[in-house]
């Protein structure tokens, strides 16, 4: 945990954060969408661009972990307002503004760097349970998040909760073969990939062999598991906008469940919605939601 009176960053004002390039177009689901309430959209999109920020430092190639854990720190000094308003750290800076405008905790996002910082110095699951605690840190939060933005829901955070994991899952199996080869991590579980005689250098080629497609299938049948759970939330929403866009994810979810089970993750291309599958989701969710 970081101390109560951090020490100076030695590159204070210079930057602190490694930008990617990725957007929102990289995600699975829609991000500020129009079927959210206006005045709440500025406030979801600093979310996501403090949410972005850490991550691209969890990942980035040219950071090592202890500097990755030094400057997540540092973020979470800045989001709980400790030391100087340093420019490096603008986007924390403005988090913090918001969620003191909104009244939504910090928690969320304290839990997000705790995921980024286990991303940093973490490579390998031990098993499902192991693979859920992390993901409790890492997607889980962005929900909660949501949720006390939208006035709360009467099921509590568990069905968001699920959606959440059951997303971070898809996530992991879509970009399988590419967080092994270029981060050394693997987010299947160790156990599972065991059981079936597999060595995580399996995934830096493909096909899938017969032994990992049943860890993969496996990992699905679980994340079905947590979708079972996350149909109850769009009911359970004070916000029937809310209700709306993560109906729409809920369909996002099932569609991509599905396409991941009936392709391969190591082929050469990413497995992804269309764009027409990706709006036909959105709409097909939104109505369902609003009737």
């Amino acid at each position: 945990m970081p101390s109560a009176t951090p020490e100076p960053h030695p590159e204070s004002g210079a930057a602190v954060e490694t930008p990617s390039g990725k957007d929102t177009a990289y995600e699975n689901f829609p991000v500020g969408s129009k079927l959210l309430p206006a005045p709440l959209r500025p406030h979801i999109q600093k979310f996501y661009a403090f949410a972005r920020a850490i991550d691209d430092i969890a990942d980035n190639l040219d950071l090592a972990a202890d500097d990755k854990v030094r400057r997540l720190d540092d973020f979470e000094n800045a989001l709980k307002g400790r030391g100087a308003e340093d420019p490096a750290f603008a986007t924390a800076h403005r988090m913090r503004e918001s969620l003191k405008e909104t009244g939504v905790p910090a928690d969320h996002c304290i839990d997000l760097i705790a995921a980024f910082k286990q991303d940093a110095t973490k490579l390998r699951y031990r098993d499902w349970d192991d693979l859920m605690g992390y993901c409790r840190l890492s997607a889980a939060p962005v929900g909660r998040y949501l949720l006390d933005l939208h006035g709360g829901s009467t099921a509590g955070y568990g069905p968001s909760d699920a959606l959440c994991m059951a997303l971070q899952v898809i996530n992991h199996l879509q970009d399988c073969k590419d967080d092994y080869l270029s981060l050394d991590r693997v987010y299947l579980p160790g156990d599972w990939m065991g059981e079936q005689g597999i060595e995580v250098k399996e995934l830096a080629s493909g096909p899938a062999s017969a032994g990992l497609r049943r860890v993969l299938d496996r990992c699905l049948e679980a994340t079905e598991a947590l979708m079972a759970d996350a149909e109850a939330l769009p009911a359970g929403l004070k916000s029937r906008r809310l209700a709306m866009e993560s109906a729409a994810i809920i369909e996002i979810a099932h569609r991509l469940i599905r396409r991941l089970g009936q392709g391969d993750p190591l082929g050469p291309k990413r497995i992804q919605l269309s764009k027409p599958g990706y709006f036909w989701c959105c709409v097909k969710g939104a109505v369902r939601a609003w009737m």
